[in-house]
């Protein structure tokens, strides 16, 4: 199951962006940059960034988040996004023993694609695990041949062994991560794959992020989300066809986080 935790963030976000906007647009010296960047004050800085379209100074407020129950297809995806950090559980470190994965909602849906899928991960993992142990003895074997201690060789011949198995693994394989974004980088990741044409699991996961980020910064990401929430809906021919019930869902996720 797929689990997102805010797991640090710039501290007052808002006020450090509200600042930074008001060196922008004032002749403010730094000692006494903080000053008067009350609540209302700050609010009406971000919103007067918003309105302008001057994003620059949003890229001084980060966040990172904790994320796994994700599968390697949408690690591909969310790597895509450049601007961004990214560290994640190595499977060359990692030996995947307890072999869990991702199983599709489509293919949840219908019992008997269900059981074939189900069927060959469980043979996705068998074969992973007969070939991690047999090149783990083909590695330990040569390593001692050639003069290495039995406990050094069989230490070594892992790591080796799971560089090349790995190779079996399928996309549904879960991996996790920690992500850090500025929040430029994440109105961008929202606009893009909170939209209803992107693939189901990265659009979970941005949704659930922005559930998160948005109590913590109100202001900043008031109109975060998918293209659509800024006007007509950006994809054209491709659009979902439903455009004004995403907005409400993205109207109705603010309310649930204001509460």
């Amino acid at each position: 199951m797929m689990t997102v935790r805010l797991i640090a963030h710039t501290p007052e976000p808002e006020k450090v962006v509200a600042a930074a906007a008001k060196l922008c647009y004032s002749d403010s010296h730094i000692p006494d940059l903080l000053d008067g960047l009350d609540e209302a004050r700050t609010a009406r800085f971000l919103d007067m960034l918003s309105d302008l379209g001057h994003a620059s100074p949003i890229e001084h407020a980060s966040f990172t988040f904790g994320i796994e129950g994700v599968s390697r297809s949408l690690l591909a995806q969310i790597t895509r996004h450049r601007i961004a950090s990214f560290s994640v559980q190595s499977q060359r470190y990692v030996r995947l023993d307890d072999f869990r994965y991702v199983v599709p909602p489509a293919i949840e849906a219908v019992p008997e694609a269900k059981a074939a899928f189900l069927a060959a991960m469980e043979q996705d993992a068998a074969s992973y695990l007969d070939l991690a142990h047999k090149l783990e003895e083909g590695h330990a074997a040569r390593l001692m041949a050639e003069g290495m201690p039995e406990r050094e060789a069989r230490r070594k011949a892992e790591k080796l062994a799971n560089e090349d198995a790995r190779f079996a693994l399928p996309n549904a394989c879960e991996t996790k991560m920690v992500v850090t974004m500025n929040a430029r980088s994440l109105h961008n990741f929202f606009r893009l794959r909170c939209c209803e044409r992107a693939q189901w699991e990265i659009r979970a996961l941005a949704e659930e992020m922005l559930r998160l980020v948005y109590p913590v910064a109100p202001h900043l990401f008031r109109t975060a989300g998918p293209g659509c929430l800024a006007g007509p809906c950006p994809e054209g021919r491709m659009c979902c066809g439903h455009p004004d019930e995403v907005r409400e869902r993205y109207r109705a996720l603010r309310r649930e986080a204001e509460a």
